[in-house]
């Protein structure tokens, strides 16, 4: 069988650590397997494989470079997409039948009708709650700028408003550095690592909501220049997932409804509808954000999902423009169709020379999207390296704050174009038959193009937020333009920041020209496994001194002596959190001849579901150490596997599309020989610059 080229040869050099790899020479290392190098302060260790030894030490010159988009971080684990087929679920199916059915689908459409809802309510109370304080704010500076315009004390107000700048800057900063550091930002990156299938922290949590809410209207109220659409994704994610599980891990309430989607199959459903909802609410365009979803965020799609995200995307911008055209003293005229409104263009057109200047807007608004990425990715990274601490970037968000107000004031001051209310305060109106409001929408267009590059969403967006359809082929074409000629230089700023922190996430399509790499290459072993019927003792164990999420299940009865490579004959798969659910519960039995348990509780598993305990919480006895569990009940009795000679292409395309945490690796005797996980595959990674294409051989570090 071809190999490829080995990781590193005989006289490499690590860039990071600038550690010599030698002892085998570079024909030597073609019988060596690939697998991740971890990246520790101070290393030295072997790698044993197949009777040769190649010995790595590290030298370690201050740590990990801040800001590498070359790493992977080890701290991120997967999420289990994949349905866990064992013998309790199916046993729940059986004895339910198609009433069962019927109630999931039904209780599905309630919680979508609920998700839109619900996110169109914290919409309107962001929207609302940022007009009233902000109009508190600049009443109460007028009053002081009418009364010092002439009395020459106009440093009053100026004082003024950099005070209420920071106060509302100040309190916001300090929630989400002290109380809930995941609520930063906008959230598009971390659901869309969520929805790609990886466990981020405390996305989905209600503390981090309610910090993400007043955030905005702080940060809004405060004049940075942040907008209240991209956190609505992110809350409406939140809020997706809160309801659809029956209960507050956060609050500690259990109300014993929707148990049967305490799984991570289905919640990652229900947090797609609410991204989409978000962005519903966000800019009144309910088929941009099932697109949005679909482009930006799942990993998964069917048909009736689709329906379920648009029904939720549609009561979410009908529910806010109902609730803020009553707000506004307009009850049933709908004219707010979402919180960014970019007006009507019912009348606008375009001609066919115009095709050309909307194609060179897009070239540019994907030039100046790129440098500022570029920008954004080297201030974040200077953040990193010299405000580590939380105080600092509090007083960072104050700086701004205040910098902001500064300059606002100036220009305020110095360019001259106050007028009385009524008049109208442009000296020289523009006239003629050019609209600048058509040449605004392309050119915002172009300019979020060339920063996020998205195409299919973004376009569909505009169209239902200017209400114009015509327009539909200009916007394709800038977007389109402003994309490729980021991509030329660099990411979208969501990927950017998802590489910062390491994030192994998986993209559509697997790497090009990888077909000579071979799942025996990328896999990991030697595999720990249990057998069907296993020691509590023996789990225990392995639970402590290992790490891993989910063990291959073999037969008891296997020998290594025909195979040092195989691990035995694969039965099934279970997981970790699913042990430590078995051993809490005490589901075993002092012989293994013995099993007392003829029905077992499913709900079990699904109340301990999110937050599984970890293993140093549970207590057994040494008599109880010594009893058998018969893991057959509760393991995944057909699990996707893949051959050992399956190429790169083959293994990432079947991980990413059905969701997957584990893939064990079997040979022709569909013996356990490794297994794949997302780390595997997630450090083989694409680069593209400047025309040119690459593949890079990721490193996995435990300190990013």
């Amino acid at each position: 069988m071809p190999m490829p080229q080995p990781m590193f040869d005989a006289a490499s050099t690590c860039a990071i650590h600038r550690c010599r790899f030698y002892t085998c020479s570079p024909t030597q290392h073609k019988t060596l397997r690939r697998e991740p190098l971890l990246i520790n302060a101070d290393i030295s260790e072997s790698r044993e494989t197949e009777g040769r030894t190649c010995w790595r030490k590290c030298r370690p010159t201050g740590g990990l470079e801040i800001g590498t988009l070359k790493v992977l971080s080890a701290k991120f684990e997967s999420l289990d997409y994949d349905i866990c087929e064992n013998y309790l679920l199916l046993d729940e199916e059986r004895r339910k039948g198609y009433k069962f059915v019927v109630k999931k689908n039904v209780a599905r459409w309630i919680i979508f009708f609920l998700i839109g809802i619900l996110t169109a309510f914290i919409g309107c109370s962001v929207d609302v709650a940022v007009e009233e304080l902000s109009d508190i704010k600049y009443s109460y500076m007028k009053s002081y700028v009418d009364k010092c315009v002439w009395n020459y004390c106009l440093y009053i107000p100026f004082l003024i408003w950099i005070a209420s700048n920071i106060i509302p800057v100040v309190i916001g900063s300090i929630l989400v550095a002290y109380v809930e550091p995941t609520a930063a930002g906008s959230g598009i990156p971390q659901v869309k690592c969520y929805l790609n299938g990886i466990k981020i922290p405390r996305v989905v949590r209600i503390k981090t909501l309610l910090v993400k809410v007043i955030g905005v209207v702080c940060s809004v109220v405060g004049g940075l220049a942040a907008g209240k659409e991209g956190p609505m994704i992110h809350s409406g994610a939140v809020v997706a997932a809160g309801i659809s599980q029956g209960k507050s891990t956060t609050l500690r309430q259990d109300f014993n409804i929707l148990q049967y989607f305490r799984e991570d199959h289905e919640k990652r459903d229900f947090v797609c509808g609410g991204a989409a909802a978000g962005v519903a609410a966000a800019f009144g365009a309910p088929v941009g954000g099932v697109l949005f979803s679909l482009e930006e965020g799942s990993s998964f799609w069917n048909q009736s999902l689709t329906w379920r995200i648009f029904f939720a995307s549609m009561v979410s911008a009908f529910t806010l423009n109902v609730v803020l055209s009553t707000y506004h003293g307009h009850p049933g005229e709908l004219t707010y169709s979402g919180l960014l409104n970019f007006g009507k263009f019912e009348n606008i057109s375009y001609e066919m020379t115009e095709l050309l200047i909307f194609v060179v807007m897009g070239i540019i608004g994907g030039l100046l999207g790129s440098l500022f990425n570029h920008i954004n990715y080297k201030l974040t990274v200077f953040r990193m390296r010299y405000l580590p601490y939380k105080s600092l970037k509090v007083v960072e968000a104050a700086i701004v704050a205040m910098f902001t107000a500064t300059v606002g004031f100036l220009m305020i001051y110095l360019i001259n174009d106050c007028k009385p209310l009524g008049q109208d305060p442009t000296k020289h109106p523009m006239t003629g038959t050019i609209d600048p409001g058509k040449y605004a929408v392309i050119g915002a267009a172009a300019q979020l193009g060339g920063v996020v590059r998205m195409t299919i969403s973004l376009t569909v967006i505009l169209i239902e937020a200017t209400g114009n359809i015509t327009f539909g082929l200009p916007l394709m074409l800038t977007l389109i333009t402003a994309k490729w000629f980021g991509d030329f230089f660099n990411e979208g700023i969501y990927d950017i920041h998802i590489q910062i922190c390491g994030v192994p996430i998986l993209p559509w399509e697997p790497p090009p020209l990888s077909n000579n790499i071979y799942a025996s290459e990328v896999m990991s072993h030697p595999v720990v496994t249990l057998k069907t019927i296993e020691n509590v003792g023996h789990i225990v164990d392995v639970l402590k001194s290992e790490e891993h999420n989910g063990f291959p299940v073999v037969d008891p009865e296997f020998s290594k002596e025909g195979n040092s490579r195989s691990c035995g004959t694969l039965r099934g798969m279970i997981l970790r959190s699913q042990l430590i659910v078995i051993l809490k519960n005490k589901l075993f039995n002092e012989s293994s001849e013995i099993w007392n348990f003829k029905e077992l509780p499913i709900k079990l598993f699904r109340d301990a579901y999110p937050r599984y305990e970890s293993i140093d919480e549970v207590s057994l006895s040494e008599t109880e150490r010594t009893f058998s569990v018969d893991l057959r009940p509760f393991m995944n009795q057909s699990p996707y596997t893949v051959q050992h000679s399956a190429s790169l292409p083959r293994v990432f395309r079947l991980f990413r599309a059905l969701g997957l945490r584990h893939l064990p690796v079997v040979n022709d005797a569909n013996e356990v020989v490794g297994m794949v996980t997302r780390k595997d595959l997630a450090r083989y990674r694409v680069w593209k610059h400047r025309g040119n294409m690459g593949l890079d051989e990721l490193v996995i570090s435990e300190k990013i």
